[in-house]
């Protein structure tokens, strides 16, 4: 690559129920559509059959429109990158076969990205509203199906050292929303709903789990069986509670991810601390971030709101340093519905 080329990433993100195309000349975002698929909400959570018919039909529009507001030429792109996995095999199925075609059919280099590494690069995004880390940092990675601590030591150099045993934290919130009642997707409704809650008022049991791994499943089963009780007392508990219910469980939560981080702070002596993932875009889990710089001297990163959820602009960044890389995939490459950092 000549140190001044101009770079053209197009980049395709289909690995759960958003269909997403991005355009990046070098490190910059030329353009992020996203479509999301409401059918969802009837079912109270992805069904992986629909997500995928979706994909199919959104993918050709989006992509279109991705060209079309970065005002470039599809000859003038450099390279495509695509999410080969984690997620749903389906929808990765989708994402993988038109990335391949395009690719073959433009005659330009195709460039696989791991979706969790993506979260933790979208922070490398030239983007003037945000800071970028600097090596090596600490990345809490929290999304519907994953909670990992992860050492980033550079752009391909990544290890886990904490992830959850069982259920993820974006599980917790939507399962937990499912028992009070509050329709799919619930996380964001716990988290407006914390917002003029007492966090004190309930107490729900913090999780003893070893090393900087995570457990949440105790902790839905203890929500579960406390609104039983509380209801079998009251049948209008949760609707006089609701808002206190919501700022207890979230406080929990918030309370549990950050003692693992405090916990990896001190076995690697890292201060630089990023979020990831989906559940970045809580508001509670952002501020105890922001607030740990003054409390614990740490140095934090918070992503913008567009780049916390599903987005082909993270995908498209990891190509680009893919490409400036030479690190290439070939046509027979596949989804990968399991796909750990390493």
């Amino acid at each position: 690559m000549l140190e001044h080329e101009t770079i053209y990433i197009l980049a395709i993100e289909s690995s759960c129920d958003d269909t997403s195309a991005a355009v990046l000349m070098n490190d910059k975002v030329l353009s992020n559509v996203v479509a999301t698929q409401a059918i969802h909400k009837e079912y109270g959570g992805v069904v992986p059959e629909l997500a995928s018919r979706a994909h199919q039909q959104n993918i050709v529009p989006v992509v279109d429109q991705a060209i079309a507001k970065a005002n470039i030429d599809k000859k003038q792109l450099s390279a495509i990158a695509f999410t080969r996995g984690p997620g749903l095999m389906g929808s990765l199925l989708v994402g993988t076969s038109f990335a391949k075609s395009l690719s073959l059919g433009l005659q330009i280099p195709l460039i696989e990205v791991n979706h969790m590494k993506a979260h933790i690069l979208a922070h490398f995004i030239d983007d003037d509203s945000m800071k970028t880390p600097k090596f090596p940092f600490l990345a809490l990675t929290i999304s519907g199906g994953h909670t990992q601590i992860v050492l980033v030591n550079d752009f391909f150099d990544m290890k886990i050292i904490g992830q959850t045993l069982d259920d993820a934290v974006g599980e917790a919130f939507d399962k937990s929303a499912k028992i009070l009642g509050l329709p799919y997707p619930g996380g964001p409704l716990i988290d407006k709903y914390a917002g003029t809650g007492n966090p004190h008022k309930f107490e729900f049991p913090i999780p003893k789990v070893k090393e900087l791994d995570f457990s949440f499943s105790g902790l839905k089963t203890s929500i579960l069986y406390f609104i039983q009780k509380q209801t079998k007392e009251d049948p209008d508990f949760i609707e006089n509670n609701l808002e206190d219910i919501c700022a207890s469980i979230q406080h929990t939560i918030i309370t549990i991810l950050m003692k693992k981080l405090k916990k990896a702070v001190k076995q690697t002596g890292i201060k630089e601390i990023a979020i990831g993932g989906g559940v970045s875009a809580n508001s509670g889990i952002r501020k105890a971030l922001v607030d740990a710089q003054t409390k614990y001297g740490w140095k934090t990163y918070v992503p913008k709101f567009e780049y916390c959820t599903d987005n082909a602009a993270m995908i498209g960044i990891v190509g680009y340093y893919k490409y400036k890389n030479e690190v290439f995939a070939k046509q027979d490459v596949t989804a990968k519905a399991r796909y750990l950092i390493s």
